[in-house]
């Protein structure tokens, strides 16, 4: 469900500090939101603040929002805090592998250009009609 930015409420939360959003709105000027902000039925803000800002720095008018109705305050605590802890990073050697996959796909060498040239040939010699 799409929200204006301006009508999510932020209240006192536990991160006072968003640290550099820099990387985080290159990836969503890139990508888009790729997790809605999530927000209880008065529209404030349970998780995302740092996506939330990162939009409005973008310039956006709207954004993705999840509604999730936890009344306790407790539990919107809690759910504050799973958000910002429950992450685990890619290890080295898994983010090295990641970036070697992504070169490879960037810059094919000739054996898969040529690979990727004969799939396409293929697909458009048989392609069914109507597809």
């Amino acid at each position: 469900m799409q929200l204006p930015i301006d009508d999510v409420v932020v209240r006192k939360r536990v991160r006072r500090d968003l640290g550099d959003l820099t990387a985080l709105k290159e990836s969503m000027r890139t990508h888009g939101l790729m997790n809605p902000v999530v927000i209880n039925s008065n529209n404030e803000l349970i998780a995302g603040h740092r996506r939330l800002e990162s939009a409005r720095e973008l310039g956006w008018t709207s954004i993705t929002v999840r509604v999730m109705d936890e009344e306790d305050e407790a539990g919107l605590l809690e759910m504050e805090i799973e958000e910002n802890t429950h992450r685990k990073a890619l290890s080295t050697d898994e983010l090295g592998e990641a970036y070697g996959k992504l070169d490879d796909l960037r810059n094919p060498g000739p054996f898969r250009r040529f690979f990727r040239w004969l799939r396409r040939l293929f697909r458009r010699l048989f392609r069914l009609p109507g597809r």
